[in-house]
């Protein structure tokens, strides 16, 4: 028998692929476990909520008014829905948007985000008009600010300016009645504070 040592094997690099199925499964069990729990996995939380909402001064669409600043917002419970003439989900959230218009329940404030004037104009023509005022943000800076990942989204301010729900997708009815309104009416019934 010889006394030559037996080669070294490195079995860390045999490793890897475990560990990476490992934590795989931990994701995974942690969202089964939210969805078992109610939470919903597909809401984009925001870190936003419960601090006052950025400062932003928005040019409006021709022929709308006067421009959407945050200072204007303060002194009442508004809804602010930013969207696009591009986006295919505003199409479908539209019709609620105009419902909820007409109800008086609440100013929906648009932001036309990343949109060519003309465009939102005649998408607003086209589908209704929904908004007590809508400014451009065609370089993203109000987005940036509320911290929009995508079109529709929709954030409910409160009296004092602060950010208080976001809604990270299309305003359905079940969501409008079982969330969005019983918290702009709660809301709307407390005094405004300095």
């Amino acid at each position: 028998m010889s006394d030559i040592p037996a080669p070294k094997v490195n079995r860390w690099p045999y490793l890897i692929p475990l560990a990476v199925v490992l934590v795989l499964a931990g994701l995974f069990g942690k969202r089964l476990l939210d969805v078992e729990q109610g939470k919903d996995p597909s809401l984009i939380p925001t870190v936003l909520e419960n601090t006052p909402m950025p400062a932003f001064d928005l040019t409006p669409l021709p022929g709308r008014g006067d421009a959407l600043r945050s200072e204007d917002l303060k002194g009442q419970v508004t809804l602010v829905n930013f969207w696009g003439s591009w986006c295919v989900a505003c199409v479908a959230e539209h019709p609620m948007l105009l419902e909820i218009a007409r109800s008086g329940v609440v100013k929906i404030q648009g932001v036309a985000w990343r949109d060519e004037p003309d465009a939102s104009l005649a998408w607003l023509a086209r589908h209704g008009d929904p908004f007590d005022k809508v400014g451009q943000d065609p370089r993203s800076h109000a987005a940036i600010g509320f911290g929009v990942v995508a079109a529709p989204e929709s954030f409910v301010i409160d009296k004092q300016g602060v950010i208080r729900y976001k809604e990270p997708g299309i305003i359905t009815r079940e969501k409008w009645q079982a969330t969005i309104k019983p918290l702009i009416e709660r809301l709307k019934s407390e005094p405004l504070t300095k």
